[in-house]
């Protein structure tokens, strides 16, 4: 049930993200605490508050840096020991001092292999994520099949990776790239206890996804010629419920295959929205709310606000 209403336009400057789940978390930590419990240990969790906090509270320069506040560990998960998927690696924090950590998993696009967007992989784990940057079963896979295969990509994750225990199985998203950014969109159609789905220049037939109750964000490129915004990414965007916490992001001077590279705007928004979906942390609001403006690596933001939460 949403609270407060919303308002979508580029430029609204005021409200902040609902909190969603994070005053019950907070609760329901809290009296865990009374009873004895105890609070998640590490400098990175406040359980009294939050229970799903980590790391230290956010700057510009902090989510804007190559590299964040946890040292990063991986995995490489062979092709042959998984099913319904490629395979990949894992990214993940080395220390166990904070608990556990939400998840998320990343599909490349079209004709494209998992080093497309293994970029990702450290830096958002490097914020305090798992990330399972994936390879598809064949590079055509369109993006329902894509869609599946993240599913399955976080289901071995949870259930039988060697890095399983350091995952909190209830706090998962999913991302990817051109067709496996329309995979990203399936997924949460597929599964919509997801907590965040960050399509990146996105590709789908499909054009309309007002089903969708997985909080999205949707990055668009000014020059993309293969997945033109027109066509993709912009109907994605409006087809999502009003009454959805959603974000379009369309990057500047860009092209399709700009998600292909280390993008600083990328990751700051990317990091900002699993932060404050995946881990309920609204110390991220302040880079999501007031919406951002168009500057050299914006073209345009749209997006909603709660009034006064």
């Amino acid at each position: 049930m949403r609270l407060h209403p919303h308002t979508d336009s580029p430029t609204h400057p005021s409200g902040s993200l609902r909190h969603r789940t994070g005053r019950l978390a907070g609760t329901a930590a809290a009296l865990a605490v009374l009873a004895g419990l105890g609070p998640l240990a590490g400098p990175g969790a406040h359980a009294a508050d939050n229970p799903y906090e980590r790391g230290p509270a956010p700057t510009t320069s902090s989510i804007e840096a190559p590299r964040g506040p946890y040292a990063v560990s991986q995995t490489s998960v062979s092709s042959l020991s998984v099913t319904g998927f490629g395979g990949g690696t894992i990214y993940y924090p080395t220390s166990t001092s904070d608990g556990t950590f939400g998840a998320v998993a990343i599909s490349p696009g079209y004709t494209a292999y998992e080093s497309s967007i293994a970029w990702l992989g450290p830096r958002l784990a490097s914020q305090g994520f798992v990330v399972f940057t994936i390879d598809t079963l064949t590079t055509a896979d369109q993006p329902d099949s894509r869609g599946r295969q993240l599913l399955a990509a976080l289901d071995h994750l949870t259930e039988r990776s060697s890095v399983r225990g350091r995952v909190d199985a209830s706090r998962l998203g999913v991302m990817g790239h051109s067709m496996g950014g329309g995979g990203s969109l399936e997924a949460a159609k597929s599964r919509p206890g997801l907590q965040a789905a960050i399509p990146l220049t996105p590709w789908n037939l499909d054009k309309t996804w007002p089903e969708l109750t997985t909080p999205t964000l949707i990055f668009g490129a000014d020059g993309d010629s293969i997945a033109p915004v027109s066509s993709h990414a912009e109907p994605f965007y409006s087809s999502l419920s009003s009454s959805l916490d959603r974000g379009y992001l369309e990057l500047n001077s860009a092209t399709h295959f700009t998600p292909n590279s280390s993008n600083t705007t990328i990751a700051k928004y990317s990091i900002s929205w699993l932060k404050r979906f995946i881990d309920n942390d609204t110390r991220y609001e302040q880079f999501l709310c007031p919406l951002p403006r168009p500057s050299l690596t914006i073209e345009e933001y749209r997006g909603n606000c709660p009034h006064g939460s």
